[in-house]
């Protein structure tokens, strides 16, 4: 069964004075790829997650974001260094005894100095939340994958109706072979004639020469025999329950090179313009087979 790279999962959970919400998007690419958003206070699990959301892929890249709604994972705390406190009071105390005019001690200036007083984070990540956040997450991978499923289902209907019209196409080449086997003979005998004009009947070295290469050039039966068993192996492949987006990437590779091949060695109306209809169709199940994990 084909997987599609694209897909959207998403999964929300009620929790004590709160929310979790994961969403992930799944996007083609080349390989594995898991990209997390989530509050800072949560990321000592986030290996886990993404550990999580890889086991459901094995190619396309993820952008899973983790929100937590109605529950404060953090605070702050006012800190006093007591003994660095005193140690001014004490100071300004003596000071104050030296001089005429008594002030009050500063206190609100001193509490600007960060050495003094400090704030610090607090953070309350309960294992519940924990939990919660893992679970959710699970289900949003799964959520996604059934997608992937669902649309993979899909891109394996299209590209077997497009590989049928290709199969269909190649089937119309095959039986024009004897017509262009015939337009072949024809044209190799006129240029036999050519030949013998032209060198006499001694030089029979050359006549053969260019015989064989003349053949060698415009057969091309050999490239539709390797096209059919393409398609046997491109049919085959789709039924596969294993990712093969890469192997069909290089079958395709093969089968473009066989049409150009042909295409090029023709020299028949009929032929080219079916050779123009193939490369149309490879190129739709190219595109397809792009989002193919």
């Amino acid at each position: 069964m084909l997987k599609s790279m694209t897909g959207f999962g998403r999964s929300v959970k009620e929790i004590d004075r709160g929310q979790v919400t994961v969403e992930m998007r799944a996007v083609n690419h080349r390989f594995s790829e898991v990209n997390m958003r989530l509050p800072r206070q949560l990321f000592f699990i986030e290996d886990r997650l993404k550990k999580t959301i890889a086991a459901k892929i094995q190619r396309g890249k993820v952008d899973a974001y983790v929100n937590i709604a109605g529950q404060d994972l953090g605070g702050r705390e006012l800190q006093v260094d007591w003994e660095l406190f005193n140690r001014y009071y004490e100071t300004f105390e003596r000071m104050a005894e030296k001089t005429v005019a008594a002030e009050a001690f500063p206190i609100d200036r001193l509490l600007l100095h960060d050495e003094v007083v400090t704030v610090k984070e607090t953070e309350d990540i309960s294992a519940e939340l924990v939990t919660a956040v893992e679970e959710v997450t699970a289900e949003a991978a799964e959520h996604l994958a059934e997608m992937r499923e669902h649309e993979g289902a899909e891109l394996c209907a299209d590209i077997k109706r497009r590989l049928d019209t290709f199969a269909g196409l190649m089937s119309r080449m095959h039986s024009l072979s004897p017509d262009v086997q015939a337009a072949y003979h024809d044209r190799l005998q006129r240029r036999m004639e050519e030949l013998l004009a032209e060198f006499g009947e001694t030089d029979e070295q050359r006549l053969m020469t260019e015989v064989a290469v003349h053949a060698e050039k415009t057969d091309f039966q050999e490239e539709l025999t390797r096209m059919d068993s393409h398609v046997k192996q491109f049919r085959d492949i789709l039924q596969s329950t294993e990712p093969v987006g890469r192997k069909l990437d290089f079958l395709m590779q093969e089968m473009n090179r066989e049409v150009n091949t042909i295409g090029s060695k023709a020299g028949h109306l009929e032929v080219n313009q079916l050779v123009v209809e193939m490369k149309a169709e490879l190129e739709k199940i190219r595109e397809q087979i792009q989002n193919v994990e």
